[in-house]
């Protein structure tokens, strides 16, 4: 059980990571909404918005002005990083 637990906490952690891959490539070829990788890129912004939107939020509360660049994907990595292993330390704890 305890198995199981970790590999989901991973692999759904792995796979918010990939999201936040693929947003952030294709945010480099999405010009034109109408666009093929202007679709996939508006899907990808759906999906991983709230993973960003709060890392956003406290990168603006913080005063980081970093003018054009957008350091939220970043700070999303590792957050989304240090929850897996936290939840996995507590699945290891606990059972």
């Amino acid at each position: 059980m305890k198995i199981i637990l970790l590999r989901a906490i991973s692999w759904f952690a792995d796979l918010i990571v990939l999201a936040l891959c693929i947003r952030a490539i294709l945010s480099w070829f999405a010009r034109d909404p109408y666009s093929p990788a202007g679709k996939a890129y508006a899907v990808m912004v759906r999906l991983t918005e709230p993973v960003v939107s709060p890392c956003r939020a406290l990168l603006y509360r913080l005063g980081a002005n970093t003018g054009m660049l957008d350091f939220s994907l970043l700070l999303a990595f590792i957050m989304v990083r240090i929850v897996a292993r936290l939840l996995m330390m507590l699945v290891y704890i606990i059972f």
